[in-house]
């Protein structure tokens, strides 16, 4: 009789098959990549070769394919300089708080002492905090930017201990401790609802460090309202059987070996499928712009899809209580949302200000998600609110590209400056 598998070695055989399914792709990739080059340094010259049409084609399927895969280190951020008050000045990036799960990165430059300090709160999920660097980029010029630079989980080891939304909650709160109380907070997508949650209790504890003001970005805090595809997904199938579907161990040689993750590849499949036409027709349009020779179209999508497929994985106990708490049974709008045995009271909040920006087309986070967040804040007086929706953006135009730094975040901006 075949021995049986415990649970924990079957559930790790999908993160086995995942790398070796890639490791098998790499010599294919190789020589894609090989070709792309040969190509680019025109390797070929003035042959029959590089002047066949045919050529140009598979060069160019070559070209997107060695690109088309999953990546798990946590891309640069690039941000080398920024201008304030109209001189270019250099950036560094500098470690401050220093976590198991999470750093705390500062981007110092001169001239940011008399700045409002802002934290931006990245969201833990498929991708790195880098996905937010215009975001970044866009905050700089005028203030002194802080972010949560969340950890890939799989190089995470066992004795850290857990991390579920209670960590991440607690996390927060320390942030905002060490930063002082003149720290404005922005969060973008899903840690709208844990920055709630710890401002309400910095707010019910009278903390001297709530912050002067919190900007919710495209953040799921009332799921009924305008439900997407990820809500249905969770309406759809009970907790047991999503975590049977997407939880697995991470073998080993990873720091993090057995620990129990939803893996970043599982994210990026997620994520692909729900918007498959979409991505299928930006990786056309990037093949027949190379095609064409049109190098700079295809450049931007380029720099898109490497960070879009750059992936982490996720602590399970993190996304299961997520998933439990915002999707399935709406703690947080229903007035019943725990963090460890005490009732939350959004309702406390009355010195920090309150601005919550949706994007008119967001398929991510439906439209009135996180203007709910104005209802449940309802001690925050009127004149410290702003509603803002912004038309013609999806999820990812709600904190990058040209519409959110031309129309979003000047409205940020005056916001904060208004409370600082």
């Amino acid at each position: 009789m075949a021995p049986q598998l415990k649970p924990w070695e079957t559930s790790m055989l999908l993160y086995q098959a995942y790398a070796a399914g890639q490791s098998a792709l790499e010599p294919m990739r190789w020589f894609a990549d090989q070709v792309r080059t040969a190509k680019g340094h025109d390797v070929f010259g003035k042959t029959a070769l590089s002047a066949n049409p045919m050529f140009e084609t598979f060069a160019a399927a070559c070209d997107v394919f060695a690109d088309a895969k999953p990546l798990h280190d946590r891309p640069d951020w690039n941000i080398r300089t920024t201008v304030v008050n109209g001189h270019l000045v250099p950036v560094e990036e500098q470690i401050v708080v220093d976590l198991p799960f999470c750093k705390l990165l500062n981007f110092q430059k001169q001239g940011q002492e008399n700045q409002p300090t802002v934290l931006l709160v990245a969201p833990m999920s498929g991708h790195y905090a880098t996905l937010l660097r215009g975001t970044v980029e866009s905050l700089l010029p005028n203030h002194n930017v802080y972010i949560t630079d969340w950890q890939n989980a799989r190089e995470v080891p066992m004795w850290q201990g857990d991390f579920g939304l209670d960590d991440f909650i607690d996390y927060l709160q320390g942030f905002l401790r060490h930063l002082g109380p003149d720290t404005h907070a922005i969060a973008v997508c899903q840690p709208a609802v844990p920055l709630m949650v710890a401002v309400a209790l910095m707010a019910m504890d009278q903390d001297p460090a709530q912050p002067r003001s919190m900007v919710l970005m495209g953040g799921p805090i009332d799921t009924r309202i305008s439900p997407t595809k990820i809500n249905e997904f969770a309406q759809r199938y009970p907790l047991e059987a999503i975590k049977q579907m997407v939880v697995t161990r991470v073998p080993p040689p990873y720091k993090g070996m057995m620990r129990a993750v939803y893996p970043g590849f599982l994210q990026l499949s997620g994520f692909v499928s729900m918007n498959l036409g979409r991505h299928f027709r930006a990786h056309m349009d990037m093949f027949q712009n190379l095609v064409k020779g049109d190098g700079e179209s295809a450049s931007t999508s380029k720099r898109f899809y490497k960070e879009y497929l750059t992936v982490m994985d996720m602590p399970a106990e993190f996304y299961l209580e997520t998933l439990r708490a915002v999707f399935v049974e709406y703690d947080l709008p229903l007035g019943k949302f725990m963090y460890r045995d005490r009732l939350v009271e959004p309702e406390a909040i009355f010195r920090t200000a309150l601005m919550t920006v949706e994007g008119a087309e967001d398929d991510i986070c439906g439209a009135g998600q996180t203007q709910a967040a104005h209802e449940l804040c309802s001690g925050v007086p009127s004149e410290n609110r702003i509603d803002y929706v912004q038309q013609g953006v999806g999820h990812y135009g709600v904190f990058n590209g040209r519409k959110f730094r031309e129309q979003i975040m000047p409205r940020i901006a005056e916001f904060i400056q208004k409370n600082a």
